[in-house]
């Protein structure tokens, strides 16, 4: 996986996969994530996932759901989310990410259909599967657009699709309330992991990051607890962690460099966290995923 970059507010740079349209199109598995998990982001782009085989959990804002083979997800711009297995069991799926820009033709268009759908707070997500002829067709329009990627016209065939899935969903969506009283916790919590992901290479303490969500420690503890179920300083070490398998894999930099460069103390506790998050010592994983 790349590295992860950043803009100014934190959220992920997404890179896509034609050079003049905002369309990133894949087709991973859930094994090419260190431990069967994708780092929490968020970003202005849709994103949409359908599973091919096997199935995995993801978590969208603290909520979790499961998808299987024949099911996908719907996630709203702006949303904090990954995929994940608990079990490290496979995953083979689509991931699709358009930017709401694409939808905008008009200015009327995107006052109208676009911006209220983007801040209506009872769709942070949609699970699709084929309980209701809606949401199965979406499912057929992920697949069409991942079907259509080597298309000569493929950016217009997955505009008018995009296009498409968004009118079902606006018809079919509850009325959009009001975006001014957003959840502030999850404002706060965002705050506090885009700090993380910003300063993982400095030293960091939890006051840090609880003064980053101008929170006290406690406030913050809890907000991480609920939201991705692991203490602030645990993913402050586990994103280190994914960040340094990068490293490993496309550099020959020594593991005393990388647990540098990471923002560990020491290469003796790097190794050690390492091996407890992957069951390898970074040598190993290097040996095992060397390009």
């Amino acid at each position: 996986m790349l590295l992860m970059e950043l803009k100014d507010d934190q959220s992920e740079i997404i890179h896509y996969t034609f050079e003049d349209y905002p369309i990133c199109i894949r087709n991973p598995s859930l094994s090419s994530y260190n431990n069967f998990e994708a780092p929490p982001h968020w970003h202005d782009d849709i994103e949409l996932i359908a599973v091919l085989q096997g199935e995995m959990n993801y978590n969208i804002n603290g909520e979790i759901i499961t998808l299987r083979q024949n099911e996908g997800v719907f996630v709203n711009s702006r949303q904090l989310h990954y995929g994940f297995s608990e079990t490290k069991s496979e995953c083979n799926f689509i991931c699709i990410l358009l930017h709401p820009l694409m939808l905008c033709v008009t200015q009327i268009l995107e006052q109208n259909f676009v911006v209220p759908l983007l801040k209506n707070q009872n769709v942070p997500y949609i699970k699709l599967s084929a309980d209701k002829p809606w949401k199965k067709e979406l499912l057929g329009c992920i697949l069409s657009m991942y079907n259509a990627k080597d298309d000569a016209v493929a950016p217009l065939i997955i505009s008018s699709l995009f296009l498409k899935m968004w009118s079902l969903i606006f018809k079919n969506s509850k009325n959009p309330v009001s975006a001014k009283s957003q959840n502030s916790d999850f404002t706060l919590l965002k705050n506090m992991i885009g700090y993380i992901q910003k300063f993982y290479r400095e030293r960091i303490t939890l006051d840090d990051i609880a003064s980053a969500g101008a929170v006290g420690q406690s406030k913050c503890c809890k907000l991480f607890d609920k939201y991705i179920g692991v203490t602030p300083n645990a993913y402050l070490n586990q994103y280190r962690l994914h960040q340094s398998t990068w490293y490993l894999k496309n550099t020959d930099m020594t593991i005393t460099e990388i647990a540098q460069i990471v923002g560990f103390s020491g290469s003796s506790y790097y190794a050690e966290v390492f091996r407890k998050w992957c069951n390898k010592s970074p040598s190993e994983y290097r040996k095992t995923n060397c390009l």
